[in-house]
């Protein structure tokens, strides 16, 4: 059950990149079928064999160095580097997952043109595959990045990636093969609030992971004693509330809220507003790019 709930995060990250790369795929292909460059076909195809063979590699090569960093250490320093490591992860995926998100949000609309005019060029086999290569390689390595981020969890992070990356491709399916209506606009709308909630508890989990850190540190450096100034947490400042009474975050449905949106039923002020500022931000800038894409294409309307 507990791999239920870990690889719920994972399952919609995935399923959202997957879909997004699958959606690039899509209009490349049907762009190269209305253009008549059958020749582009098989370069399309390579591109997305080249993408997602280089993302696992990719994965590969970033868990064999996180073991083997972690594996060569003894205790407790073992747990100190394991958390760290496991926190620097944690920040490159709030980082990636953010701006890919505003990202897309703004460059979706021009899109389709980018690729048309790529197929007019003289080396349009080459152009469009990079596109593909890039646009699955991007997608892929930030979910890659995400699951590593969240290896602590057991394999339900990997279970929820595989179950994300079949989704996707059964909607892409659905959508181009079969001519199925889904509401593209709305699905990546509700999947980009959510991603916004998933990668707000990501903060929070940082957070926690630097602090046990610390806080291991402190306890076997005198040195570094100092740096524990308050009495429940090292650099979390004071608790801000203890829900385990009513909402357990080992039972449900506070586990849910744990696997999807980070909650803790243990709650420090440092996490607390972080996590506001985090999430008010980039649902700021996030809805603003929404807000601009309509208006931009009222206007071409």
């Amino acid at each position: 059950m507990l791999d239920f709930y870990s690889a719920l995060p994972t399952f919609i990250v995935v399923l959202r990149e997957g879909f997004e790369a699958a959606l690039v795929v899509g209009i490349v292909l049907a762009c190269v079928q209305k253009a008549k460059q059958v020749s582009a076909l098989p370069w399309v195809y390579r591109g997305v064999a080249g993408g997602l063979l280089c993302s696992i590699l990719i994965g590969f090569a970033l868990a064999g160095v996180l073991q083997q960093s972690s594996s060569r250490i003894v205790e407790p320093y073992n747990t100190i580097v394991r958390e760290t490591l496991a926190g620097i992860l944690g920040i490159v995926a709030i980082v990636l997952l953010s701006w890919m998100l505003l990202w897309m949000s703004q460059q979706a609309k021009s899109l389709r043109s980018q690729i048309e005019t790529s197929l007019l060029n003289q080396k349009a086999d080459r152009e469009i595959f990079l596109i593909v290569f890039v646009a699955v390689l991007r997608e892929g390595f930030e979910a890659v990045i995400f699951v590593l981020a969240q290896t602590e969890s057991g394999s339900g992070p990997i279970l929820g990636a595989i179950a994300g990356v079949l989704v996707a491709f059964v909607m892409a399916l659905l959508l181009f093969r079969w001519g199925v209506a889904i509401n593209i606009k709305l699905f990546f709308r509700v999947m980009g609030i959510l991603l916004i909630l998933i990668v707000g508890g990501l903060v929070v989990g940082v957070l926690n992971q630097f602090n046990i850190a610390a806080t291991l540190l402190a306890q076997i450096d005198p040195t570094k004693a100092s740096w524990c100034t308050w009495e429940d947490s090292c650099i979390l400042g004071q608790q801000l509330w203890d829900a385990s009474s009513f909402l357990s975050d080992k039972q449900f449905p506070g586990i849910i809220l744990k696997s999807l949106f980070g909650y803790r039923q243990v709650i420090y002020w440092l996490q607390f507003v972080l996590y506001l500022l985090f999430v008010s931000s980039l649902s700021f800038f996030y809805f603003r790019a929404l807000l601009f894409t309509n208006k931009e294409q009222i206007k071409a309307s």
